[in-house]
């Protein structure tokens, strides 16, 4: 039986009307990598918060290597041997790879040669590979990732923990991931991953623990489950994952982006000629690394940001440089579904009747609400939905991501549009949920209607989309047929490649 190196034991730990953690156990061997698997809020981050001593449990305790620990913060768990690896990397852009991995270490006052020759023996005991004098402004993510693993080991950890390591990742550069882990395996070191990836889980754990609603609710070995089982212990039910893909697409173009341009307030292209077309009946997916265009092709065509030149057709009209409110007038009918739910999307202290009224006030004739009917169309979303909300006079804060996002769905979707554009739907979403969000994008795309698919999740797009779009650094780098690639076509295509280059190869 290999060494306990960490013990966490009955941990409870709560915030103001939060029970984050209820009482939860987990055991980490040396030498393994454990997935922590849960739907988002059931209390993964918080826990490993609480080892790595960003939070003070309430109770409970934990030992490392079997003596009881107390950490008042984070560099009590740094001498424990203890490093975390955050989803949003924390590295100084300007600063070269072996400057940002000594900051705020002792290290800090060595030489520059000393520091680039502890680095490549950090390299090469791990079989990590990344150049000392290079800025980070100059790196891949999967370069700063590494970088973020370099960070921690030199500071002596031996427990490493990740929290979503693939999120950003291409194909290419998770495979890389894993591999790094797996020799800092082989060295001893024990990882946690913490992540909602199914697919993953199984290919690189040895043990996965899952929690629900802030309880453990089973530690299991990954050769013993299977992904059903899992998905059951996650959200307490069963799942169906068919997805479906109805062959709906029209000939027609309902929406044609020519030439578009679009720059950032540092007069960089956030887009660059970006050329394609939407057809009736078709999801069309957008796949790309964070920050590669995605928000910004979503709010171009939405009127809510300006561009530098290009045409925005739809059906023959040139909408580039209309406002929301321009579109609206014109009779356009399209929905948005922003990646920002809250913020853009619904206000967050009205109640469902209201945030309806703000979608159908530009069309209400005279000065006066009409509640009522705004009214009866929240009640029918409600139980169409199955939005699980105390009632429609509720204000939309109060409720669950899932729900927030079936009730902004529901709002554009009842609008009767044409187009709809949706910038990651399912983000944060428990599996049901995500599910029932992709059924009604399916429904809307037998309606004849074109959705434009913002998602991160290549598993997903793959199984949904009828093509695919692929954005690398504010570039289409290609729009490819989702049953005719790999993710690893796609993954090369996020990363800058051509699919033509890797075959002549």
């Amino acid at each position: 039986m290999p060494q306990a190196v960490v013990q966490m034991k009955n941990i409870t730990k709560t915030f103001p009307g939060t029970l984050a953690n209820d009482n939860v156990s987990l055991t980490l061997h040396q030498g393994e990598i454990h997935a922590l698997l849960g739907e988002n809020g059931a209390g993964k981050s918080t826990l490993m918060n609480v080892l790595v001593g960003l939070y003070k449990q309430d109770s409970g305790e934990i030992l490392i290597n079997g003596a009881v620990m107390n950490f008042v913060s984070p560099k009590d768990a740094i001498a424990s041997g203890i490093g975390m690896i955050h989803q949003h990397f924390k590295l100084v852009e300007v600063m070269t790879a072996k400057e940002n991995m000594v900051m705020g270490s002792k290290g800090i006052a060595l030489h520059g040669k000393q520091l680039a020759k502890e680095m490549q023996a950090i390299c090469d005991q791990y079989g990590l590979d990344i150049k000392p004098n290079k800025k980070v402004y100059e790196m891949s993510v999967g370069e700063k990732q590494t970088l973020e693993i370099i960070k921690v080991l030199y500071r002596g950890a031996k427990i490493l923990i990740l929290d979503e390591p693939t999120a950003v990742l291409t194909p290419q550069e998770i495979k890389r991931l894993f591999a790094i882990l797996r020799n800092m395996k082989a060295q001893g070191c024990a990882i946690v991953i913490i992540t909602h990836k199914l697919n993953e889980v199984m290919e690189i754990s040895d043990r996965i623990t899952v929690l629900r609603r802030g309880q453990s609710i089973e530690t299991v070995e990954t050769k013993d489950v299977e992904i059903n089982p899992l998905i059951e212990m996650m959200v307490g039910k069963k799942v169906d994952l068919e997805l479906d893909k109805p062959h709906c697409c029209q000939e027609t173009p309902l929406l044609k982006v020519d030439g578009l341009y679009v720059s950032t307030k540092e007069n960089k292209h956030a887009l660059e000629d970006i050329n394609f077309d939407l057809f009736s009946g078709e999801i069309l997916g957008i796949a790309g690394v964070a920050g590669s265009g995605q928000k910004e092709i979503c709010e171009t065509i939405a009127g809510l940001l300006p561009a530098e030149k290009g045409r925005i057709f739809f059906e023959n009209a040139n909408i580039l440089g209309k406002t929301p409110r321009d579109i609206i007038r014109l009779g356009i009918r399209m929905g948005f579904i922003p990646e920002d739910r809250l913020g853009m999307g619904l206000v967050g202290s009205m109640d469902m009747v209201h945030n309806m009224i703000l979608r159908d006030y530009p069309n209400q004739p005279g000065f006066f609400l009409h509640r009522k009917e705004s009214t009866k169309k929240a009640e029918r979303l409600v139980e169409q939905l199955e939005i699980l909300t105390p009632g429609v006079h509720h204000p939309i804060k109060k409720l669950s991501g899932g729900n927030i996002q079936k009730v902004l769905l529901g709002r554009e979707i009842d609008s009767n549009p044409k187009v709809l554009i949706t910038a990651y739907p399912a983000r944060g979403l428990d599996i049901g949920a995500s599910y029932k969000i992709y059924d009604l994008l399916n429904e809307q795309k037998k309606k004849g209607v074109g959705v434009l698919f913002i998602g991160e999740d290549l598993d997903v797009l793959m199984a949904l989309c009828d093509r695919i779009m692929v954005f690398c650094g504010g570039k289409m780098t290609g729009i490819v047929n989702p049953e005719e690639i790999t993710k690893e076509d796609i993954g090369l295509l996020m990363a800058g490649g051509s699919l033509k280059q890797e075959v002549q190869s």
